[in-house]
């Protein structure tokens, strides 16, 4: 019994000695990361999306598909090649737990935030991605995103040059005009 005690404190000494080192090591690789993606939780540049909160399930998924390259953007297929599923699982949690977005300075047109709340509710979005648009599983968090990424993004789906894991948002978005997709980014952005 003695020898069970003594071999049962060696591997949770050992993992208290690991796990800090691991969690430093991912927050190093987290860092290039936020330097274009917002290390206060907001990307500051045109077409990257703010990360924080974002479903890690949902993390997981993009990360995984920039490292296989089935999503292309250099940056990011750099960024991911060397990274383990177990790396892309934990740095999808880390970015979980970070703050939401803040929402722009920029409150918009109330009647046009009714108008096209109305149009995104008639369209459904607020089924899949929750009512206030927070995403939940392998479901994004449009709450708050950067408009400019929001349109591009919508406008990729559409086109399907963004490659989806399914084609759900293909389909969605197939019927719609592009100004639809304009007040789709410009409500979604605004969202309170």
């Amino acid at each position: 019994m003695a020898r069970a005690g003594k071999a049962a404190t060696f591997p949770a000494a050992f993992l208290a000695g690991v796990l800090p080192a691991f969690a430093a090591d991912l927050e190093e690789k987290l860092t290039p990361c936020l330097a274009c993606h917002g290390v206060e939780r907001q990307s500051e540049i045109e077409s990257v999306p703010s990360l924080g909160a974002q479903p890690a399930a949902y993390t997981v998924i993009q990360l995984f598909m920039f490292r296989e390259q089935l999503r292309v953007a250099e940056p990011m297929n750099e960024m991911t090649k060397e990274l383990s599923d177990d790396e892309l699982q934990s740095i999808a949690e880390m970015i979980a737990k970070q703050a939401a977005p803040k929402p722009p300075a920029d409150p918009g047109d109330p009647k046009r935030l009714e108008r096209d709340g109305a149009l995104v509710e008639q369209n459904h979005c607020n089924v899949c991605h929750r009512p206030d648009f927070s995403g939940w599983d392998n479901v994004p968090r449009f709450a708050d995103q950067r408009e400019d990424y929001l349109l591009k993004t919508l406008r990729e789906y559409k086109s399907v040059a963004r490659r989806g894991y399914d084609a759900t948002m293909a389909e969605a978005l197939h019927p719609l005009g592009d100004a639809q997709l304009v007040d789709f980014a410009y409500y979604l952005a605004r969202l309170r």
